[in-house]
Formats: C-alpha cells, structure tokens, sequence
C-alpha cells in the first residue's frame, strides 16, 4: 500500500505525512510546476503544468489497494476504476456506491452555475482544526483497515 496526493493546493499534506509516517506508509505527492513542494518523508513527483497533468500521472502509478487523496470527483472515480481507495480531504471514503452519486451532483451543479446569469464564485468556507481532526480520524481508519486486512 503507498499513499498517492493530488497535492496541487492540498491543506492536509501535512496530516496525511504525519499519520502515514506513524503507521510505515510511503507518500507519493503529485503536484505541476506551478506547485512545487518538498517533503523530507515523501516521494515529490513534479509533473509539466497543464490540464489535468497531474490527476493523469497520479491514475498512471497508482495500483490496487493504493490510497488516493484528492478532491477531485473524476480523479477518485478513475482510482476506484483501478481498485485502489480513494478519500477527499473533507476525510470522505470515496466509494462504488456513492461516486456515480457525486459525479451526477458535480454535473448537475455545473450545469446550473453555466446557466445562471449571476456568475460570482463564492468558493469554499475557511479549513477548520475540527476538518483538520475529521479528516486526520477518517485518513487514519482508512489506513488501519487496509493494513488489518
């Protein structure tokens, strides 16, 4: 098992370093050129700057019973696709029942924002310690039932 991170604007790199680092799981963070990061546990991987460069590389190396971290609905589906496990950084499991469900919402909500004559993003709320906690929980379970089998 390996931990593969879309780590473009990632604010859990540093939880998921930590709780890998405690239970012996290598990190792969994945980012473009516009992104550059440096870790002293992880793997880095800076991929060219381009659309989607970097979702294509991460599915490219992930397997099977891998852990893929991203907020990208597209990006999980693919990895469940290849077998591998996959967790937003809200600390949501990814999973077969609930992706198609996800990717319809996604779908749907563009839909309505390319209609909408009001054309102001409004963006995601400010990161909390209590998401921080949630997500480090729910990163932390995922990675003990992988190992427990």
């Amino acid at each position: 098992m390996r931990v593969f991170v879309d780590a473009d604007a990632c604010p859990v790199v540093g939880i998921i370093e930590k709780v890998a680092r405690e239970h012996n799981v290598p990190v792969t963070l994945l980012c473009d050129t516009n992104h550059v990061l440096s870790s002293d546990y992880s793997e880095v991987i800076v991929v060219g700057a381009g659309a989607d460069a970097v979702d294509y590389k991460l599915i490219s190396i992930c397997h099977k019973g891998d852990i893929v971290v991203s907020q990208d609905y597209g990006v999980a589906a693919m990895a469940l696709g290849k077998g591998a496990y996959a967790i937003h950084q809200s600390g949501k499991w990814y999973t077969n029942e609930n992706i198609d469900q996800m990717l319809m919402e996604r779908h749907l909500n563009k839909k309505a924002r390319r209609a909408s004559r009001k054309n102001h993003l409004k963006g995601p709320r400010k990161r909390t310690s209590e998401d921080n906690e949630r997500f480090r929980e729910s990163f932390e379970k995922m990675i003990q039932v992988l190992q427990n089998g």
